[in-house]
């Protein structure tokens, strides 16, 4: 005879279950993929199945290269990530089939045949157990495998059903973080193209120039720099940033470097140079705003004219290492067609090094910008430091690396010849 008690518990197991597992489904879609970094999103899969379903996991990926449709038959699978209890990780499993590379191995055996498998395996001292392994395939594209391990009991099929489930979820992420890794890179050649070394100076001047892309973002900046010679031994530097980011940016940014260097080569002043550039962009109401600082630098009379649009001034580092900040009268961006640029001078020696930047190299959240500027004027070089040198300790002393924008910097110093005096003695 039946048990009416049991058959009822029977009967309740069944929706209790379906609940238990809708739960770990959208648990996973809460945790897995929390991230574009594919270590992490691989980490998340192996740490939610070890909370909820196995002892241990692990993730093994294809190399960026080789993630196909159809996997090669010797993959190469380089182990990302991992977690649960090692020694059940170390788990052997007898060989079967015919042998090759795969036979033992289900995560290998599951990327060639293209379809997850179970296998029994023996821990050390001959406790049983089981592996699921699953491949990571998204968008018709392999990625890799992922292996979940029980000791002492099977996967019913419910759970390898969620297993399943937390494996595509994690491929889907994986696609999504390679596709962004791609766009990434695709932008920064981009940026590296438009953003080429700028025009060589007259070779009285020195010049030093790096550019950092935010870390925080995938898309082309509007930061640049320039250097146009100009007649007489003079060279014109320029330091600007086009509103936002993206591939307009980006676009605009090169046609104002392209307009710059026109409006430039009738040897105006700085001044009427940001006069003629606003009045020009301003028609186009499809460009970007952007600011821009212009320095004429004349190295026969030692001297350098300034003229900003929007922009932040320049600091000139003096021979003794001490930084001061050039006032330079701060006109409204480009493309406003409002005008009201204004020149202001100041001697330049062989002994000073003038530096521009974009904004990214001092701003901060939640900070000020004086005092942002404040803290980059209390930088303190050693004496007789290169050109090079002193971008690399103002990135350093800055943290630039970690900026949250864009940094486009550009040194100068007057080159002084053997024999030479220094200007002004």
């Amino acid at each position: 005879m039946s048990n009416p008690d049991a058959t009822e518990a029977h009967r309740d197991a069944g929706p209790e279950r379906l609940r238990a597992r809708l739960r770990l489904v959208e648990e996973a879609a809460e945790q897995i993929g929390t991230t574009l970094d594919e270590q992490a999103i691989c980490t998340e899969l192996c740490r939610f199945l070890c909370r909820h379903l196995c002892d241990a996991a692990a993730v093994d990926l294809l190399a960026e290269a080789t993630a196909a449709r159809f996997p090669p038959r010797e993959p190469e699978l380089t182990r990302v990530t991992s977690a649960g209890l090692v020694k059940v990780l170390q788990a052997q499993f007898p060989e079967e089939g015919t042998g090759g590379s795969a036979a033992g191995n289900p995560s290998l055996r599951a990327l060639i045949e293209g379809h997850p498998r179970t296998a029994a395996g023996v821990l050390k001292g001959g406790m049983s157990a089981q592996a699921a392994a699953v491949p990571l395939v998204a968008h018709g594209r392999c990625y890799g495998v992922l292996l979940a391990l029980r000791a002492g009991g099977t996967f019913r099929d419910d759970e390898m059903a969620t297993v399943h489930h937390a494996a595509r979820l994690a491929a889907a992420h994986l696609a999504h973080a390679r596709r962004h890794a791609a766009v990434q890179r695709t932008a920064m050649d981009l940026q590296r193209a438009l953003l080429a070394e700028p025009g060589r100076p007259h070779p009285n001047l020195e010049l030093a120039t790096r550019y950092l892309p935010s870390g925080t973002s995938a898309l082309v900046g509007g930061d640049w720099f320039e250097a146009v010679r100009l007649h007489y031994g003079r060279t014109l530097l320029v330091v600007g940033d086009v509103m936002g980011h993206g591939l307009d940016a980006a676009v605009d940014m090169n046609a104002y470097r392209s307009s710059l260097r026109d409006v430039a080569s009738a040897d105006l002043p700085p001044h009427r140079v940001l006069r003629q550039l606003d009045a020009a962009v301003a028609k186009d109401e499809a460009r970007r705003p952007a600011t821009c600082l212009l320095a004429r630098v004349d190295p026969a009379r030692g001297l350098a004219g300034f003229a900003g649009a929007g922009h932040l001034p320049p600091v000139v580092f003096g021979p003794d290492g001490t930084a001061e900040l050039v006032r330079v009268p701060v006109g409204p961006p480009l493309g406003t067609g409002a005008g009201g640029y204004e020149l202001v001078t100041r001697p330049l020696t062989a002994d000073e090094t003038l530096l521009m930047f974009t904004d990214g190299l001092v701003e901060r959240r939640g900070e000020d910008i004086d005092d942002s500027l404040a803290r980059l004027a209390r930088i303190r070089l050693p004496a007789g430091t290169g050109v090079e040198d002193v971008l690399d300790e103002v990135l350093r002393h800055l943290d630039a690396a970690h900026a949250e924008d864009d940094v486009a910097v550009l040194a100068a110093r007057l080159r002084r010849y053997p024999g030479q005096e220094p200007v002004g003695h």
